[in-house]
């Protein structure tokens, strides 16, 4: 398989895809007013304690405050508090931190009673009070109108691992599955690691040197270092860390011996692309090129027409189907369609065919749009429950290939099936587009009758309540052109029906949805005087 990363920057935007024998498996976007911020480290101080919502309210000097829910309260937090005060105790208590063991291979816990969970959780309650300065972490950038969530765990990311200060754990990732290679790691990693440390070894580190993790670990401790000495000088709130550029972070975590090349069209990022390759991992500098040519990068590598159908609702299926993507504000509803008809003893296997090439499909524009939150797929109903059982898997097997963590529940009798993924940042959509200021989102218009209804009443509210008879009417051109339709226009039968000297002006600039009176004589607006 051909791997490759294709990198489109203008002045506005970078653009990275990254393919697979030449479709388009991943897209990320890169721009300055939506500045990537998962990784930051603030100080930052409580603004509110909630139990009732189970969450403290953090200030790090943004529009909303950030987000801190009990269980990402880490039992390292006591630890990190104390570096704020000068201390140098240190908690030993276990760390539960779902990030760690979500990377790590190792064994599971046995689930604790659930009071016990509650009176760890009342525990910390008192800890954090109004004002008190906290470090946290951002894990999911804001979305809408909500603030950025965050974590009292802190994790640094490198190359080949992450360092968890405060912790003593050792993890492995789940994908390097070679039984000597994960025992070599972990003994590497016991050798290297500093004290009031724990790490995780991630995929990449597969087959490297002890010299090549130790180097990354010891950049990664300067990090640390740094981070502290700066927490005790400022005042909160403070950008203690600020993680890698969108683009930057792509290289450093999927930039990986399998990735045949990286192909840059501008010199100024390929140049920052190879001084940063150069310090993680040389040997791979030789991969990174220069796209050089007159033709758009993503043109010559088919990309934009792939990244056409990103934007679609509908999404075309090689047997001939089709699934249809609508985003609502509680979840994201898929539809899969046939689109053929099927002779009725073949029915059941022209659905199964379908639904795995739905599957497929599903999977890959999850990724490629970045969807996250709950997401219900209609399915074409199957009769046989082994073949529901085929679609389950065939999406499981799917999802391997997703970094987002994935929960899913079997198919249902009506074909129906419930999956959550993880979200972290605004989908593509969200991140690419506004919402129409027309129609606000809906993807639907007022008819124009609708609207000439609406100006009927209007003026019939002006003539019982208002003063004066004359008016001016602003509408746009296309409303404009209905409303002096016919021998006897609608506005003609309007100035007749209310005995009412209406001056009507077109203006490009009025919304197609609304329309506006004003009075000559003040020339005020008065349309919201009489809705």
């Amino acid at each position: 398989m051909n791997k490759e990363i294709i990198i489109n920057s203008s002045a506005s935007q970078n653009h990275v895809a990254i393919t697979e024998d030449g479709n388009l498996v991943d897209f990320f976007v890169d721009h300055p007013e939506k500045r990537r911020m998962v990784g930051d480290v603030f100080l930052g101080k409580v603004a509110r304690v909630m139990p009732g919502i189970r969450a403290v309210f953090i200030d790090i000097g943004m529009k909303h405050d950030a987000f801190l829910h009990f269980s990402d309260i880490g039992a390292r937090t006591e630890a990190l508090q104390n570096i704020l005060d000068e201390d140098n105790d240190t908690d030993d208590e276990d760390d539960d931190r779902d990030e760690a063991a979500a990377d790590s291979n190792q064994p599971e816990q046995p689930a604790k009673p659930q009071p016990k969970v509650e009176q760890k959780e009342q525990r910390q309650i008192p800890k954090l009070h109004k004002g008190e300065e906290i470090l946290i972490q951002i894990i999911k950038e804001p979305v809408k109108d909500k603030g950025v969530r965050c974590t009292s765990s802190i994790s640094i990311p490198g190359r080949f691992c992450v360092l968890l200060p405060m912790d003593d754990k050792i993890g492995v990732s789940k994908k390097i599955y070679d039984f000597k290679e994960r025992k070599r790691l972990r003994r590497i990693a016991r050798g290297i690691l500093p004290s009031n440390c724990g790490l995780i070894i991630r995929t990449a580190a597969k087959d490297q040197s002890e010299e090549s993790l130790s180097g990354d670990l010891k950049y990664l401790v300067k990090i640390w270092e740094d981070m502290q000495e700066e927490a005790k000088k400022k005042e909160p709130p403070f950008l203690l860390y600020k993680d890698l550029s969108t683009t930057i972070s792509v290289i450093r975590d999927l930039f990986t011996p399998d990735v045949s090349k990286v192909f840059v069209d501008s010199k100024k990022l390929y140049k920052e692309i190879r001084n940063y390759v150069q310090f993680i991992q040389p040997a791979l500098i030789d991969r990174i090129e220069l796209y050089k040519e007159d033709q758009s990068i993503f043109e010559a590598f088919k990309i934009d027409e792939q990244i056409k159908g990103l934007m679609g609702r509908k999404v075309a299926l090689p047997s001939g189907g089709h699934i249809v993507i609508e985003h609502t504000e509680a979840m994201v509803v898929i539809d899969v369609n046939s689109g053929r008809y099927a002779a009725k003893k073949e029915q059941e296997l022209n659905s199964l065919k379908t639904d795995l090439e739905a599957s497929r499909e599903i999977v890959r524009q999850l990724r490629l749009r970045d969807i996250g939150g709950l997401i219900v797929v209609d399915f074409i109903d199957l009769e046989d429950e082994k073949n529901r059982k085929k679609i389950y898997d065939e999406l499981k097997k799917e999802f391997k290939k997703d970094r987002a963590k994935i929960a899913m529940l079997p198919m249902t009798e009506f074909g129906l099936m419930q999956i959550t993924r993880e979200r972290i940042r605004e989908n593509i959509m969200q991140s690419m587009h506004d919402a129409c200021p027309y129609c606000g989102g809906t993807g639907l218009l007022t008819k124009k009758s609708n609207l000439m209804h609406e100006i009927d009443r209007w003026l019939k509210r002006f003539k019982a309540e208002g003063k004066g008879n004359s008016l001016i009417l602003k509408v746009h051109p296309s409303l404009g052109e209905k409303l002096k339709e016919g021998f006897i226009s609608p506005i003609m039968k309007i100035r007749l029906r209310y005995m009412l000297r209406i001056k009507m002006v077109e203006d490009e600039k009025i919304s197609l949805q609304n329309f506006h009176f004003i009075s000559p004589k003040t020339g005020l607006d008065i349309t919201t005087d009489f809705l």
